[in-house]
């Protein structure tokens, strides 16, 4: 009587998550167009000049231009995510993923390896919708602002190195994931979890070495005096890389970067070429004493432990939702073909849920960015190199000046400009 109870409102439970998941859905929608509108608004209002205390970042003339840039992302976003959301509602309203499911199982069969591949396939056939909008952002937004620097023939030849790559990795991963609920019974999702966090700390090692190098040519910075001045600001700061190296970021795109990758001896820092362009030596050095105060305070292994943490609690909710066949009956599977369904859904789905934690995640990486801001000014003992960088990254990649306060708070992963320079100018009064 009490299994039957129990039964029964689960069943009952999953019966409206097919509602449930439409509601999330338009509420997702609903606070993502309304923080859009919001910052859009924000941005006309402050059109007229620019902001007090942000007049030697732009000139006026580019100060106008990252306001045009910012609307017209905007506006495409807009039609990009009624797009997506349209494909999205058509998925869970209908049972045509179950469909699609049984069409691909009936090619490529139900082995292990089969179901394997007929997931790939469907994700890969998921992802099909988006390609128009990815070439128009690259081919209509960056480039009418000038920063689009690829060819069509290389966007379609990174296109299929990266499903060529996600074949190769992607499908072992595939296979080890159903082979584990397959043979290891209730607890299947612990050790798939463990796999899954093993493989993310190999591939911080192969990445750089072997799978970015299919993208982008990597040279090391060549003898001089900005390498000398770099390589002896790493070591002052304990950062002792293996090498400087320079990434021909240009090849794609007029947007700069700097990143460290790997970890122990495998550790390297990677300038874009733009980057060296378009700043200062001192202001490189900033730029490289704060990329290494994510390193020296910690901030890499706490992202993975926030990642650990994060996976291990997907992999119980599959683990939960793998033993509850209404589930995917909600949206048309028969309930009784394995973790594929499971897995198809969740994927789905989930970022219905996970768009909500999106404010914590941001928050969490602006208080590291804030901390490595700190330690660039530590390293230098003075904050005009730093902010001297900003403001010409800041002119350089068109950002916005002036974005709502919620709409930051929400989504973006580093301070405003304002908010770091505020906070470098305290640091230096207070030494």
């Amino acid at each position: 009587m009490i299994h039957s109870t129990i039964f029964y409102f689960i069943s009952l439970m999953f019966a409206f998550l097919l509602v449930g998941a439409l509601i999330l859905l338009v509420l997702k929608l609903g606070v993502a167009y309304s923080l859009d509108i919001l910052n859009l608004k924000n941005v006309s209002r402050c059109a007229g000049s620019i902001p007090q205390g942000m007049e030697e970042v732009m000139s006026e003339e580019s100060y106008q231009k990252s306001i045009l840039y910012t609307q017209s992302q905007t506006r495409f976003g807009y039609w990009e995510r009624a797009y997506e959301a349209s494909i999205l509602a058509l998925l869970i309203s209908t049972s045509i993923l179950a469909t699609i499911y049984e069409a691909i199982s009936s090619l490529v069969g139900f082995s292990t390896w089969g179901q394997a591949t007929g997931l790939f396939l469907i994700g890969l056939l998921l992802s099909i919708p988006s390609i128009p909008f990815d070439w128009w952002r690259q081919f209509r937004i960056e480039e009418s602002f000038g920063f689009n620097k690829s060819t069509v023939r290389l966007w379609i030849v990174d296109k299929l190195k990266g499903l060529v790559l996600g074949f190769a990795i992607g499908l072992p991963l595939l296979w080890l994931l159903i082979k584990a609920f397959d043979w290891l019974g209730t607890y299947w999702w612990i050790w798939a979890f463990g796999g899954l966090f093993v493989f993310q700390l190999v591939m911080m090692v192969i990445y750089p070495i072997w799978i970015m190098p299919w993208f982008n040519r990597f040279e090391d910075l060549p003898e001089g005096d900005l390498r000398n001045r770099l390589q002896a600001l790493a070591d002052r700061i304990g950062f002792r890389a293996k090498t400087i190296q320079v990434m021909d970021g240009s090849k794609r795109s007029g947007h700069s970067n700097a990143f460290f990758t790997g970890f122990g001896k495998f550790r390297r820092i990677v300038l874009f070429d733009t980057l060296i362009e378009q700043l200062e030596p001192e202001q490189l050095e900033a730029v490289l004493a704060h990329e290494i105060g994510h390193y020296r305070c910690g901030h890499v292994p706490k992202m993975l432990a926030v990642s650990a943490l994060g996976s291990f609690l997907m992999f119980a909710v599959l683990g939960f939702l793998s033993n509850q066949p209404a589930f995917v009956q909600a949206f048309g599977f028969s309930g009784t073909t394995g973790i594929v369904p499971v897995l198809l859904v969740f994927s789905l789905l989930s970022g219905l849920v996970t768009f909500w934690l999106t404010p914590l995640g941001s928050l969490f990486s602006r208080k590291h960015e804030f901390e490595a801001d700190a330690f660039a000014f530590r390293a230098q003992n003075c904050a005009n190199p730093l902010i001297g960088a900003l403001h010409q990254l800041s002119e350089k990649n068109l950002s916005n000046l002036t974005p709502h306060r919620w709409y930051s708070r929400f989504y973006y992963s580093h301070p405003t400009l304002l908010e770091r320079q505020k906070a470098l100018f305290a640091l230096e009064e207070t030494t």
